[in-house]
């Protein structure tokens, strides 16, 4: 079952820089969020403390209704699938070797049939590219496998951490509908870090709002486009809008 995200009054510093001040947000089961803003705003200490990458100074967060400071990280990472940046992929490893991580910490030997499904939902066949290595493949499918490795234990929840933000326009595409079809497939929850609205647009139910380690509006992307309720995020979506047109024109 997909589980619940819930964060309570967080706040957390770098040294004198507050990263997140004093933010609440609850994610239902099964919903995609996506949390977006500048660099520096305290999208990703947000992520990252559902599934205890940072312990924050102060507030609680709940997963599945259960504060995670009383889950070993162990225990939670497994039930929690994490997407960073540039996927992770271990690169002495095989794509299947690199899938089948979560599952060989959880017990279920190499698990071969759930990385064969795996690698089928985000497109790679397995007897394909099981074999290869990551500097083997292009980056959109090495963002695909680790996409794939995120899910090959049936995770509740994932974590993507701007995993699209690197790729190429082709490849992006390819990553979103790899995703689309997985999140489909599976039902879990999602939280997503971009710093592309269009992007939030696409894969997320709702869009979260950052600034300054505090949340400026959070809702569906229509609401927020028509109704912005800071001039903060009223520029996002005026800069958002005047990229697409410039585009249109080139």
């Amino acid at each position: 079952m997909p589980l619940t995200l819930e964060a309570q009054e967080l706040r957390h510093c770098y040294g004198d820089t507050v990263a997140l001040d004093g933010v609440s947000l609850a994610i239902a089961a099964g919903s995609a969020v996506a949390l977006v803003g500048e660099s520096g705003s305290g999208k990703t200490t947000l992520l990252r403390a559902f599934n205890r990458m940072i312990v924050c100074k102060s507030g609680r967060v709940l997963v599945g209704g259960a504060p995670v400071d009383a889950i070993a990280p162990e225990l939670l990472r497994r039930r929690i699938g994490y997407v960073p940046q540039q996927g992770g992929l271990l690169p002495h490893w095989t794509v299947r070797q690199n899938v089948a991580l979560v599952p060989r910490l959880t017990g279920a030997g190499d698990g071969a049939a759930a990385v064969n499904d795996a690698l089928v939902l985000v497109s790679l066949e397995p007897s394909r590219f099981g074999a290869r290595y990551p500097y083997e493949l292009s980056g959109g499918q090495r963002q695909r496998v680790a996409l794939a490795r995120a899910l090959a234990s049936t995770q509740e929840a994932v974590l993507l951490d701007e995993p699209f933000g690197a790729l190429d326009a082709i490849s992006r595409t390819e990553a979103h509908e790899a995703f689309e079809r997985v999140r489909s497939a599976r039902g879990f929850t999602t939280l997503l870090v971009t710093h592309d609205l269009a992007e939030a647009a696409r894969l997320a139910d709702h869009v979260v709002v950052m600034r300054d380690g505090r949340i400026e509006q959070a809702g569906t992307i229509g609401a927020l486009r028509e109704s912005p309720a800071t001039p903060y995020v009223a520029e996002l979506f005026a800069r958002a809008a005047a990229a697409h047109t410039a585009l249109a024109r080139a």
